[in-house]
């Protein structure tokens, strides 16, 4: 008896902690995207400056892949006891990855061709706007795994 609400607890742990982290993931995302319309028009040494806000952001890292890991364990951990949920927080999981493989295409080698938006290359309008739709699209996906992660952690 005192095993099973151990583990009980520890579910409920696990819940709270995978909601909780995809909910700091779509942090960022979300700052991007409500962002944008007031950046995307700005002159170059205006946006240049304002890119200057995001130093430190890699840290957003580990919310991400923690909320990934957590989505992935829960999806395990309720497989047997609740294909609902499993299946949820597997969806999660699936959008959190997604996100960092389009983070890896899309957005990473912009980083990479500006040296974190420190260097105005000719190109530089047009890497802006991928960027920063590259940014909009990982948000919306993003939320989408909070709300399947929403849909694993609350109870039937």
């Amino acid at each position: 008896m005192r095993s099973d609400a151990f583990s009980s607890c520890l579910m409920r742990a696990l819940r709270i902690f995978a909601l909780v982290m995809t909910a700091l993931a779509l942090i960022p995302s979300g700052a991007h995207l409500f962002e944008l319309p007031g950046k995307i028009g700005l002159a170059s040494d205006d946006y240049f400056t304002v890119q200057g806000i995001y130093r430190g952001w890699a840290y957003f890292g580990i919310p991400i892949m923690l909320a990934l890991a957590a989505n992935f364990l829960l999806s395990l951990r309720l497989r047997r006891s609740d294909r609902f949920a499993s299946r949820w927080a597997m969806v999660s999981a699936w959008f959190i990855a997604a996100t960092l493989v389009h983070f890896f295409l899309r957005i990473f080698p912009t980083n990479r061709v500006t040296s974190n938006w420190t260097v105005i290359p000719a190109d530089w309008e047009a890497l802006r706007t991928a960027w920063e739709f590259a940014h909009a699209i990982n948000a919306v996906v993003l939320f989408l795994a909070f709300v399947a992660t929403a849909m694993a952690a609350v109870k039937r």
